[in-house]
């Protein structure tokens, strides 16, 4: 039976009493609401329902359909961890029903999580958990802290919830970001840390919606035009309103920034002439129709360039490399907005399938004024890694240089560090790595005074850095710091622009030679096991034999080996890995496990072992 209105006050004020709070009307509006919702429903306070929780191919697919938020609020969940101060933390992502994706948490809370079945697919919707940050959040849309006994489950008493909404540009509930700890622990600038990170996952929600319209960024005061205050406008080549955020709504006091209105409805300039200016300086003054002075820019640098424009074919392209393909656009777009925000990038994907024209990408948008400093972590020389990376000083070895060196990532110091092969690197150099990424201090070998240095960091990797993880290959703390962001390009068989990577290749190794569509479509045909990379090589080889005429598919035939043939020349060469493995491991045995012995014994680097140790595990 239900509970009439009065009953369930006076519910509420017998259980929060024994709880030793105020009385539900005392309470604030939002947990008040929040418990009348749980009475009505029937919940008895000391009665909580088993949690639902997800299975794991639910929770992969919830995971897949919210993609773009959870990766945005990936990052700011490890920016909040860290600016949290205490322990027993937890930082969390829900999805817009109250299902947690993802968790982020100290040792010393891990064990209130699991008696609270706090874990990633356990649902916590209002109505099943009773008053809570993630469900209540979900429910209202509006930002709530939630703290011991007033949640509605006296079995949840000992936490203290704070959470924040996140919406999409079109104004639904997009997720729920969270910040959960002990009663103990509890902080009073939470609140405001979560709405920030709430609203920095909705301005790149925004941004990435308009990447391909015009952004202007704005604030009345200068010093806040790239900060969190800064109001957000996106527009099409003519100058119409496609989407505000809300900060914009509030700088402009009420003016129609609504889909649909123009530019010169809001501001006292066409949108042509404030265009011009802000490209070429930057900044540019704007006063709306009510006569508020702003500070302007064009938020995003690769902006539509207006219709009377001559532009490239192929546009939509990142400069350099083709990705018209949906899954590379998506990544495209995650590198840039991480880059601009220097967060670490990890770019996996298989040989010749382009990470370090990705990386170089991800630079030229980082508005970085330094260099792009690539660095083949497989090719370091073994034993002096980590003075090629961090410099040394003048004798700290022998054969080092006269005067020391500064080191790979001092050349990187305002600009970008590409560290390609990254599991590849030693383990004693990914101890060190893991420190210069503590405080950005560069410590060269044998002493020499440190330097801290402003690089943003990039990692490349064709291994399963999980796996190597599991054999104790790679550092597990490493291995999260650098994939903060995480992208995987795919195969060029897998790709849905290979057509249009075809012609972008030929045009670099023989501008001006053209190709069939039937020649492509027999290109496509064939397995490209060294992606791009091959077949650049199988461009390169037809042109110079062909370069005077367009290459169709017979010419395709003549110059290129059948595809079943070279697997035959090339079936030789698993059974001689096999034998070298073979023979690594019984020195390996040979010397108890002993890597540099081994090494030494065989006259290889100890990064080979490891890979054919590692290999082994991977049977």
């Amino acid at each position: 039976m239900l509970l009439s209105n009065a009953e369930r006050i006076g519910c509420a004020r017998t259980v929060l009493e024994q709880r030793g709070l105020a009385p539900p009307e005392l309470l604030s509006a939002e947990i008040a609401e929040s418990w009348m919702r749980c009475l009505a429903a029937g919940h008895d306070p000391g009665k909580p329902p088993s949690i639902e929780v997800a299975g794991e191919r639910e929770l992969r697919e919830l995971r897949q359909k919210h993609d773009l938020v959870r990766r945005l609020a990936l990052v700011e969940m490890h920016n909040l961890y860290h600016q949290i101060a205490g322990t027993n933390f937890m930082i969390a992502f829900a999805a817009p029903d109250g299902m947690l994706l993802d968790t982020i948490s100290d040792s010393s809370f891990r064990a209130a999580a699991r008696s609270s079945c706090i874990r990633p697919g356990s649902l916590w919707a209002e109505a099943s958990c009773g008053t809570n940050g993630m469900g209540t959040v979900a429910h209202t849309g509006r930002a709530v802290t939630v703290h011991g006994g007033e949640h509605f489950f006296s079995r949840y008493g000992a936490l203290t919830c704070t959470a924040a909404p996140i919406f999409s540009p079109a104004g639904e509930l997009a997720g729920v970001l969270d910040a959960s700890s002990d009663c103990g622990s509890r902080q009073q600038h939470t609140q405001a840390l979560v709405s920030m990170a709430a609203t920095q996952i909705q301005n790149s929600l925004f941004r990435d919606c308009h990447a391909a319209h015009i952004v202007v960024e704005f604030h009345s005061r200068g010093e806040y035009l790239h900060t969190l205050s800064a109001g957000l406008l996106a527009l099409d080549l003519d100058g119409v309103v496609l989407g505000a955020n809300t900060q914009a709504c509030f700088l402009l006091h009420g003016l129609p920034a609504l889909p649909g209105r123009r530019f010169e409805e809001l501001f006292r300039a066409p949108l042509s002439a404030f265009l011009e200016t802000a490209r070429r300086n930057g900044r540019q003054r704007l006063e709306d129709l009510v006569g508020s002075a702003f500070v302007a820019s064009i938020d995003n640098l690769r902006s539509p360039t207006p219709q009377h424009a001559p532009t490239p074919a192929a546009r939509k392209s990142p400069v350099g490399f083709v990705a018209d393909d949906p899954i590379v656009a998506k990544l495209v777009r995650e590198v840039e907005l991480a880059a601009l925000r220097r967060i670490q990038i990890l770019i996996c994907g298989e040989t010749g399938t382009g990470k370090e024209q990705l990386a170089r990408h991800a630079h030229s948008v980082s508005r970085r004024r330094g260099a792009f400093v690539p660095v083949n972590c497989a090719a370091l020389p073994d034993g002096l890694a980590e003075a090629e990376l961090f410099g040394h000083a003048d004798g700290a070895f022998t054969g080092a240089r006269r005067g020391g060196a500064p080191g790979l990532i001092v050349e990187a110091d305002g600009g970008t560090l590409f560290l390609d092969e990254i599991g590849d690197m030693p383990l004693q150099s990914q101890a060190v790595l893991l420190r210069f990424l503590d405080d950005w201090t560069v410590r060269p070998v044998g002493g020499g005074r440190p330097r801290q240095v402003d690089v943003l960091l990039l990692a490349g990797t064709n291994a399963n850095l999980e796996r190597a993880v599991a054999t104790g290959r790679f550092r597990a703390d490493l291995f999260y710091r650098l994939n903060t962001i995480e992208v995987t390009l795919p195969s060029l068989i897998q790709r849905q622009d290979f057509a249009a990577i075809v012609h972008h290749v030929l045009a670099g190794v023989a501008p001006g030679c053209q190709i069939t569509a039937d020649a492509i479509s027999r290109l496509a045909e064939r397995s490209w096991p060294g992606n791009i990379r091959e077949l650049r090589s199988a461009l390169t080889r037809i042109t110079l034999t062909e370069p005077d005429r367009i290459i169709d598919a017979a010419s395709l035939n003549a110059q290129l080996p059948d595809e079943a043939m070279a697997k035959d020349a090339l079936a030789g060469v698993p059974r001689l890995r096999q034998e070298t493995r073979e023979r690594i491991v019984a020195a390996h045995r040979a010397t108890a496990g002993n890597v540099s012995e081994t090494a030494r014994r065989l006259g290889v680097s100890r990064n080979t072992i490891y890979r054919a140790l590692g290999n082994q595990s991977d049977d």
